[in-house]
């Protein structure tokens, strides 16, 4: 495995970034009246995922990266819920991105273990 010399060659900030091109696709679509309520805090939400990644990449000490990491993951269970809450609103079917946001999940969590042992 290579070592990533910056935080774009992460495998699950690649991921974690399509995801949010996914909900602004998915999003656009949502009820007008939604546009400060589910679509603004979904979008939001899963922006910090990739975002905190790239932040934790640069940090030196393990402590400051988990920080930021630790971070992305609580935006993933933010995401997972407003998606959950989205499909019970009917405003999208959200099993395709609730298994991505799974995969994030793991690849984010294995990156952390990955980090801890260096």
């Amino acid at each position: 495995m290579k070592t990533a010399k910056t935080f774009q060659d992460l495998e699950v900030w690649q991921k974690a970034h399509q995801l949010v091109l996914n909900i602004y696709k998915t999003s656009k679509f949502f009820p007008k009246e939604e546009a400060f309520g589910i679509t603004s805090q979904i979008r939001r939400a899963s922006i910090s995922i990739p975002a905190n990644i790239a932040e934790g990449f640069k940090r030196k000490g393990l402590n400051d990266k988990a920080r930021f990491y630790n971070i992305a993951q609580s935006s993933i269970e933010e995401v997972r819920y407003y998606l959950i809450l989205a499909e019970d609103l009917q405003y999208m079917k959200s099993d395709v991105s609730l298994s991505n946001i799974d995969e994030i999940a793991r690849m984010l969590d294995s990156y952390i273990r990955k980090i801890r042992t260096e």
